[in-house]
């Protein structure tokens, strides 16, 4: 127990595996924990009179234990016997051997597939937030610095499984990114800037960052050096595999704020059962596809000439469906490349994963040919960059044998043939049977006991079994060993130097595999970088693929970009939605068109229900898609390429953090407004509907007035059920009226989620709520009531005070009373603008201010 509590010290908030013999223990408070995570019993156990918890479980079930308490946001110190018990006559020598954490993990188990398992650090610089993301099964890592809500929006995109923090900005960070991240706080001198860049140069080999072109980023770099600090406190010093530090450029992706990654579902949605974007366009086939998908969503590209090189092998793949089917066909047939070289790195693979790794080297042959060939310059370029690695896969197969086993103890890892002394240490182990058959027969011969017989157990070895009836004829020279009730058990000299041969064979067999193999993967180490290039090139041409596959299964097209601003869908449709309809229903598609001329924002009338929300979600998916690489689901799609996409779409409070749902949508409001660009695409779905009729319309009003009055212009979609906002058209030229078309029949209404020019008057609320099921009294009582309220409020007479108000603030600018505001009001309407140099018009502005100035005295 002592040895335990000072390893135990050392690792206080680990959960501490303590391995005794046979089993891995756990005590104390760690034995709380681990029998309610684990379903294991919970015994006590009197250690010096001091009664102390105590739950374990055999140390061959570690991988199927390990993943649980992991999974359930446990750090796990593993703590291994450090030398052979036989050899010691003392306590046997301990040490934690590896820690893992929901960050830190290279086991399968913990691992899912196709998504990647960051551990990240953020620190807080003074002006700036630096921030990294590394993930060692891998070996990517990556690093970026900004603003709060620059690193919230990566932090929402990467999604990391574990984040450092110092212990000086606990407050901080819980108070700006929430609690829903699994936070570790670590010591503050962790993060000073010499540190980290001594820290990061070591690891690297190199004097200097400036080859990554991260060395600008200060705080981005500290964050990166607290990462690979963690590594080596986390008992994980074997990392040649973590080989470059890549910058996340922002500026060459479209800005997305985190509102708009949660309401556009993406990859979560607020419903468990909901079906998100990723889960329609995923069709990658391996897992480093399916990691780089999730890349590729999270970051869309700006830049016109890399997203055409993708539509362009979507399209090749696509009039090409064999060359498609053979590369899909030799996807599958490879493991991770990328996390086989990691486990290579870290030295933690298993002979079966090694066969693995050549097999998935072998199916990448038939794709080089296929695309080396290809006349489509994008896919013969990845073609070329893709590596055979002929020496190592040759090195595996002629070393390493096909059904080598998982676990070196249980099967042959070495191939026959590969070592002489080898094959004949296990002719020795493995003919014994032919040896022991011709004792046996000389012996029965000699002593002229018909029934003698030959065998093993694991106390006495091998020995000679005699029936009572025969003790008599049994030699001098024999041994006895053992008494039975109706026999004798007896061993020769012979038998026992044939023993000690074989069992010495047996030894001498696994450390002679064991030194082979560790040889073998500390040579393969020298193809860390080819695989990883492999890994990434396959991946990227995965996903491409599964573009592909996607845009022949559900009818995309291609769309057209180009460096304009305008955004022409015909017949667009909601890629997530249509493949929920029932079956022979179709998707109900429809038109946009957006520009900064004549149509800059589209205001979208109709009743709840009516697919409003859909076209809105949809015109910025269709966006996402086309700018991703991916082909889209419409007729045809001319799209100028989009810098930011601002979404305010559907009412959620945010209670936890004290918020209302009014409070949230003006939050996510106001950072639109005060981010927008000229190539932003900007979507809001019934603002101002979280307080007041009369303050949502003013609000909803203002809100427009201002994005049409911005010199940005941003294309916006802003749907709407209150019907007053029709009227601006009449003011604003470039705001223009659509509905989604309704059938009103006796009774009920049908709706044809059809989008048509011009507003609507009616919002069918009461209809929707028949429809829900709602008793009829409630219904005929809310009938009488809006047909009350719509004598005494009419609508004209709303849109008239409004019309009138949009008046006054026009002309209140001036009080024209004022001799000096109608000199002011001359003066500047005269100045010619496009000759003033930027000094004279800080002049003209300083005059102006000071004749104002005086009168504002004089008033006084």
């Amino acid at each position: 127990m002592k040895q335990y509590n000072a390893i135990k010290t050392k690792y206080p908030d680990a959960l501490l595996l303590f391995r005794v013999g046979d089993f891995y223990e756990t005590f104390g408070e760690d034995a709380v924990k681990a029998s309610k995570i684990l379903g294991i019993i919970c015994t006590h156990r009197n250690n010096g009179g001091e009664k102390i918890e105590l739950a374990g479980f055999p140390h061959h079930s570690v991988n199927t234990y390990l993943p649980k308490l992991v999974k359930a946001g446990h750090r796990v110190a593993i703590c291994d016997q450090l030398e052979d018990p036989k050899q010691t006559k003392t306590i046997v020598k301990r040490g934690v051997t590896e820690l893992v954490t929901p960050g830190v993990a290279l086991n399968d188990d913990i691992l899912s597939a196709k998504t990647n398992n960051f551990l990240c650090a953020v620190h807080f610089g003074r002006k700036k937030l630096g921030i990294s993301f590394l993930d060692i099964s891998t070996g990517e890592f990556l690093t970026s610095e900004g603003n709060d809500e620059q690193i919230d929006k990566l932090l929402q995109n990467f999604a990391p499984n574990e984040v450092l923090v110092s212990k000086a900005h606990k407050k901080e960070f819980l108070e700006i990114f929430g609690k829903q991240f699994h936070t570790f706080f670590i010591e503050d001198w962790i993060f000073q800037e010499d540190y980290a860049e001594e820290t990061l140069t070591k690891h690297f080999k190199t004097s200097t960052l400036k080859g990554f072109g991260v060395a600008h980023l200060q705080q981005g770099i500290m964050a990166s050096g607290a990462v690979l600090h963690y590594l080596s406190e986390t008992q994980h010093h074997q990392l040649q595999h973590i080989n470059t530090l890549q910058r996340i450029a922002e500026e060459e992706y479209i800005w997305m704020d985190r509102f708009t990654i949660k309401n556009l579902e993406l990859y979560h949605s607020y419903n468990p059962n909901a079906v998100t974007l990723l889960d329609v366009i995923d069709k990658t086939i391996s897992p480093m596809g399916g990691r780089l998908l999730k890349r590729w969503l999270a970051l869309p590209l700006k830049n016109i000439e890399t997203i055409k090189k993708r539509h362009q092998v979507v399209s090749f793949l696509q009039e090409n469906e064999t060359t498609l089917h053979k590369l899909q066909h030799s996807m599958k047939q490879m493991g991770d490349l990328e996390r086989l070289i990691s486990k290579v790195a870290t030295t933690k693979i298993t002979p079966k994963e090694v066969i693995q790794l050549k097999n998935s080297l072998e199916a990448i042959l038939p794709v080089k040919q296929l695309t080396s060939n290809s006349p489509n310059s994008a896919v013969k370029g990845i073609g070329d960059q893709l590596e055979s690695c002929d020496m190592l896969r040759s090195r595996i197969k002629e070393m390493i044998s096909e059904d080598a086993p998982v676990n070196m103890l249980k099967g042959e890892t070495i191939a026959k043939g590969f070592s002489n002394e080898l094959d004949e240490l296990r002719g020795l182990a493995f003919s014994g049977k032919d040896y022991l058959n011709k004792m046996l027969a000389r012996e029965t011969e000699k002593t002229g006991i018909s029934s003698l017989k030959i065998a093993a157990n694991n106390v006495y070895g091998y020995y000679i079994e005699v029936r009572n009836t025969h003790k008599d004829k049994v030699p001098d020279t024999w041994i006895r060993k053992q008494t039975l009730v109706n026999a004798e058990r007896y061993i020769t000299e012979e038998l026992k130097e044939y023993e000690s041969k074989i069992l010495g064979a047996e030894e001498r067999i696994q450390a002679l595999e064991n030194q082979l193999f560790t040889q073998l993967v500390l040579w393969m180490q020298t193809y860390i970088a080819p695989v990883q290039n492999n890994a990434q090139l396959i991946a990227q041409l995965d996903c491409l693929c599964g573009f592909t596959q996607l845009a022949i299964d559900n009818n995309y097209k291609e769309p057209t970009m180009d460096d304009s601003t305008d955004l022409i869908i015909k017949n667009g449709r909601h890629p997530v939605i249509e493949k929920q309809l029932p079956v022979g229903e179709a998707y109900i598609a429809n038109d946009v068109t957006l520009n900064r001329e004549e149509q800059q924002i589209i205001m979208i009338t109709g009743p709840n229900m009516s697919g409003k929300s859909a076209i809105l979600r949809q015109t910025a998916l269709i966006v996402l898609l086309a700018q991703m690489g991916s082909f889209v689901p419409a007729e045809s799609a001319k799209i100028g390429c989009v810098d930011k996409i601002f979404t305010r779409v559907g009412a959620s409070d945010n209670i936890s953090m004290g918020e209302s749902t009014f409070m949230v949508e003006m939050n996510e409001t106001a950072s639109i407004l005060n981010n927008l660009s000229e190539r932003s695409l900007v979507l809001l779905d019934e603002i101002g509907r979280g307080t007041s009729t009369y303050d949502g319309i003013s609000i909803a009003w203002a809100i427009s007035e201002y994005l049409h009055e911005h010199p940005a212009r941003a294309k916006t979609l802003f749907a709407t059920h209150y019907h007053e906002l029709n009227e601006m058209t009449t003011t604003f030229p470039r705001i223009k009226n659509f509905n989604v078309s309704v059938k009103e029949l006796k009774d009920t209404v049908l709706f044809l989620r059809k989008l048509t020019a011009g507003g609507s008057q009616h919002s069918f609320g009461i209809h929707v709520a028949k429809m829900a099921g709602m008793p009829q009294q409630v219904i005929s009582k809310a009938n009488k009531i809006l047909k009350k309220l719509e004598k005494s409020h009419s609508s004209e007479e709303l849109t008239t005070k409004l019309n009138d108000a949009q008046n006054e603030m026009q002309l209140s600018f001036f009080n024209m009373d004022d001799p000096l505001l109608v000199e002011l009001k001359e003066e500047i309407i005269h100045l010619d603008i496009d000759t003033l140099t930027p000094v004279e018009a800080l002049m003209k502005l300083n005059e102006i201010k000071r004749l104002l100035s005086k009168t504002k005295k004089a008033s006084s």
